[in-house]
């Protein structure tokens, strides 16, 4: 029966993975935040590169041959006439619309302009991404304020995505020149060298010459026309085809740049798009929280309640009938009045902690550890509280942490470090258990810890080799500190 390795690298009797409650969440940035889940990597690296073929020719000799060769060639050669096609529309856009700014019809011609120029943006980031492998992302869309073409053209007009689409197809004509001039003068070079002893017949029967002509003028001409001379030849050619990939992949690094800088999404707008998921994080692990809270009142202290208020009407009625059986419900409803109110007890301090209001994080994290089925040490190094915003996410954090350890780690103890580097609040959970801890996969619970983290700019890693220790270090940002 085959077997896997459950949360912390342990055989259960099924042989599947034993998933533990967690905060589910994605880590959208993919940092190296793992969580209890997955007690090994699935597959092994011992077979890594066994199914590579032994390479016949080093790399240097192979690569006038290869496809990424022929790939970036076929971009640069495709580059002059795109780029024609380009500046020639761009410029007569922006100048023809700049013209008729005296009146209302340049708006809409620049509007249109740019809004080709996003387009050819587009197609532009197609083709690097097909031959030259360049993965861009898509810059931000057009987010008009409003309805109608006057909204339309306004967003068009503002969108800084628009103006470098826009430089991009000026300044890439000269490049594409120089390019395109460089990479056919190499490669036409080389190569006709390196074939010159296959077609050196030509010379002499077909146009009457000994050859390619070294020098000439009106007294005597330099043919390379013996063997010495024509296997030089083509030794330099093989030398300058071994070397045009290499050059013509240095052009193109500069037209990767282009791409990259100017068609992608700026750092702003794409921070823009980090907090726009972030918020989304946060919403929805805000209703998840709701709804934990309205499902723990509802099937504990409210059921508990209701209950309560039956046993007591079951004792009132039979108070003046039967006082012992009153008094003794009396006496269990006051019971279950200790129990809901300490399950009160208990969601509210899942909520925010008394404790962590009033006396701060070493307390709040003392609370917590007491009640771990390990021994935990808690050493928390601050001169002053951060904001309460960042303290919640880190007690929570670390409470999380600590329920794993009591659930899934099988160690014999715990430790939980709290201080402060520069302008970071770093938390720092080990334990002696098992490990095996991993949060790749979308629904661990650290992966959730590790949503939640980056939201507020956190980061979560996590080093837990199979066997253990293993150790958790959080990072959050310091901010608006309290004494």
């Amino acid at each position: 029966m085959a077997t896997q390795y459950n949360q912390y690298g342990q055989y259960d009797q099924y042989g599947q993975y034993d998933q533990y409650d967690g905060y589910a969440g994605q880590d959208g940035n993919g940092r190296d935040g793992r969580g209890y889940g997955h007690g090994g990597q699935v597959g092994s690296e011992a077979g890594h590169g066994a199914g590579k073929r032994r390479q016949l020719l080093p790399v240097g000799l192979r690569e006038p041959l290869s496809a990424r060769h022929w790939r970036e060639l076929v971009y640069v050669l495709l580059s002059l006439p795109i780029s024609i096609v380009l500046f020639t529309f761009t410029v007569t856009m922006l100048s023809l619309g700049a013209g008729l700014l005296v009146t209302f019809l340049g708006i809409p011609v620049l509007a249109a302009g740019l809004t080709a120029c996003r387009g050819f943006g587009a197609l532009e980031r197609a083709r690097a991404r097909g031959l030259l492998g360049l993965e861009v992302a898509a810059p931000e869309p057009l987010r008009p304020r409003g309805s109608g073409a006057m909204a339309w053209m306004a967003a068009v007009l503002k969108s800084g995505t628009s103006w470098r689409n826009a430089l991009y197809a000026v300044l890439h004509l000269p490049w594409a020149v120089l390019s395109f001039g460089v990479t056919v003068a190499v490669w036409s070079a080389g190569w006709g060298m390196l074939t010159y002893p296959l077609w050196f017949w030509v010379f002499p029967m077909y146009a009457g010459q000994g050859g390619i002509q070294l020098y000439g003028d009106e007294h005597h001409s330099v043919y390379l026309d013996n063997p010495f001379e024509i296997a030089v030849t083509a030794l330099v050619g093989l030398l300058i085809t071994l070397a045009t990939p290499w050059i013509v992949r240095a052009l193109t690094t500069v037209d990767r740049l282009l791409v990259h800088g100017l068609l992608g999404p700026s750092s702003l707008g794409a921070r823009v798009v980090e907090l726009e998921s972030d918020r989304g994080v946060v919403v929805d692990t805000a209703a998840a929280d709701l709804r934990r809270i309205e499902r723990d009142l509802h099937d504990g202290a409210q059921a508990r309640l209701v209950a309560l208020a039956m046993d007591l009407g079951m004792a009132k009625e039979k108070l003046r009938d039967d006082p012992q059986t009153a008094a003794r419900m009396v006496g269990e409803a006051h019971g279950e009045v200790k129990t809901a109110l300490q399950e009160l007890r208990d969601l509210a301090r899942g909520i925010h902690p008394a404790v962590l209001t009033d006396r701060g994080l070493d307390a709040a994290l003392s609370s917590v550890a007491s009640r771990c089925t390990v021994p935990v040490k808690v050493d928390v190094d601050l001169a002053e509280r951060p904001a309460a915003a960042i303290e919640g996410i880190a007690y929570f954090t670390v409470s999380e942490l600590l329920q794993n350890i009591s659930k899934h780690s099988g160690a014999r103890s715990a430790s939980v470090d709290v201080w402060r580097a520069e302008n970071r609040l770093m938390l720092q959970v080990a334990d002696d258990g098992v490990g095996g801890a991993d949060a790749s996969g979308g629904g661990s619970g650290l992966a959730g810890l590790a949503g939640r983290l980056d939201s507020v700019d956190g980061i979560l890693v996590v080093d837990s080799p199979v066997g253990g220790p293993t150790r958790i270090t959080a990072e959050l940002p310091w901010r608006g500190g309290r004494i």
